[in-house]
């Protein structure tokens, strides 16, 4: 008997892009690794971002074989160039979503009208909602149908501040993403900076920082197979 047609995870990624300060997009690692797990295991995906189509990246290291396979791969490279524009997007079409990080995400993600859309309708109907590094920047304003932050109570990781401070752009983005998701309630969790960590709560998988992709993707592979 054939089996049922799986729904794709839907990939997010950012649309903003910054000339002046060099950190437009979205960090390829945070896209090739997670994917990578996923397609591993015959889960099907799909691209989307803010705008649709090409979105920027930036933090290309071609020495990592995974991103390296992806980024030299042609058809790869057309289905990044034909990403679905969000608006255009069906919650009812995927069987989760993962917020892709970059800093890029810290603009356009938070008040983007059709990134709560798409985390309420899945969260509240039992589908995964992952994110990773700057991902959870997409988490800071979700909120549920009964009006209280998603984020509130759960066990959240995210980029932090000390990370921000590293890379020397705290001064640059326009919000800090750990204090930030505190604010919100979120029960913000750390190890040290570019070390990995994942973390699971119900429904919610996030991951720190770039060194956690792979375990995100892990972490929504094990969930959407039970």
């Amino acid at each position: 008997m054939p089996q049922p047609t799986r729904k794709p995870v839907l990939f997010v990624l950012t649309s903003y892009s910054d000339v002046e300060h060099n950190i437009s997009g979205y960090y390829f690692s945070e896209l090739a690794h997670p994917l990578h797990v996923l397609e591993q295991a015959g889960i099907p995906t799909e691209l989307a971002s803010i705008q649709g189509g090409l979105p920027p990246v930036y933090g290309l290291d071609l020495d990592d074989d995974v991103v390296a396979r992806y980024w030299n791969d042609d058809s790869f490279q057309q289905r990044l160039s034909h990403t679905k524009k969000l608006s255009d997007t069906n919650s009812d079409d995927y069987s989760a979503v993962l917020f892709v990080g970059g800093h890029g995400t810290m603009w356009d993600f938070p008040d983007c009208p059709d990134v709560q859309r798409l985390i309420r309708e899945l969260y509240e109907t039992d589908r995964p909602v992952a994110a990773v590094c700057h991902g959870p920047a997409a988490l800071v304003n979700a909120t549920l149908s009964d009006g209280r932050y998603l984020v509130e109570g759960k066990k959240v990781a995210a980029f932090t501040d000390a990370e921000e401070r590293a890379v020397k752009l705290a001064d640059v983005v326009p919000f800090l993403l750990e204090t930030t998701l505190k604010s919100r309630g979120a029960h913000h969790q750390a190890v040290a900076e570019w070390q990995p960590l994942t973390l699971v709560d119900g429904n919610l998988i996030t991951g720190q920082n770039p060194q956690s992709a792979t375990g995100v993707g892990e972490a929504l592979r094990d969930k959407l197979n039970g």
